[in-house]
Order: C-alpha cells, then sequence, then structure tokens
C-alpha cells in the first residue's frame, strides 16, 4: 500500500507515539508499505516552529531530513499538477496545507493517512488513526 502521512501523524510517530493505534503503529512498521511525506509538510512543520507553536528536539532542517532518512520514509514532491489540483477540491476545509495533501493524495493515487476528520468529507482514499 501507498501512504502519504499527513503532517500530525509522522510528527505523532516520532515524538508522541502513544497518540497513534495498534493498527497505525503497525502500518507504520509494515514493510510492505510505502510511506510518504509531502514537501507541502515540511513547509507546514517550518512555519509552525518558527512561529515557536511546534516543540522539535533539533532544528527542523535537522529533525526531518533525519528522520526521514531514518526511517525509510520517501519525499513527495509538489508539482504543478498537485497545485492545480487543489482548484478542484470543494472547500470543507480552507487550510491550505491540508488541501495540497489531499490534491496529492489523490493525484499520486496514495492513500492519505490522518486522524482529522474533515478529510471524510473529501473523495480521497483514507487510512485512520
Amino acid at each position: 500500500m501507498k501512504i502519504l502521512l499527513d503532517t500530525h501523524i509522522f510528527l505523532w510517530a516520532l515524538l508522541t507515539p502513544e497518540q497513534l493505534s495498534k493498527k497505525a503503529v503497525e502500518s507504520l512498521e509494515t514493510r510492505d508499505n510505502e510511506l510518504f511525506f509531502s514537501a507541502a509538510s515540511t513547509w507546514e512543520i517550518a512555519i509552525k516552529w518558527s512561529k515557536r507553536s511546534l516543540i522539535l528536539p533539533k532544528p527542523p532542517q535537522d529533525f526531518i531530513i533525519g528522520r526521514l532518512i531514518e526511517t525509510g520514509v520517501l519525499m513527495l514532491p509538489i508539482s504543478v499538477s498537485d497545485t492545480l489540483n487543489v482548484a478542484e477540491l470543494p472547500f470543507h476545509h480552507r487550510d491550505p496545507f491540508d488541501r495540497l495533501l489531499i490534491a496529492q493524495a489523490r493525484s499520486n493515487d496514495l492513500k492519505l493517512f490522518s486522524g482529522d476528520p474533515v478529510f471524510e468529507k473529501y473523495d480521497v482514499d483514507m487510512f485512520w488513526v
């Protein structure tokens, strides 16, 4: 299964794994699953860290890259197609990062792994916490 991790799932898995269900942890650890992390999420983390609304053990440029390498999670770049596909989404939710993740999941044939109930309103293949 190919899975796009929502920003909070990536952070919970690394910093507070007790927030994830047993099934979620198993899915993250299963080598059969191909895990992706969006460049949009790195941007979101960088913004929150710079505003001091997110605490990390290291600056984002060290923390994120190091953890991606350690865990084998693949970076998903943002394509022009991904950004343009956001225009096709209904406005159930206004968060630009979440809307881009939904568009990326749809255009790249990925399941979106999240615990955010607003995603249920979209036509996107989901994997829930």
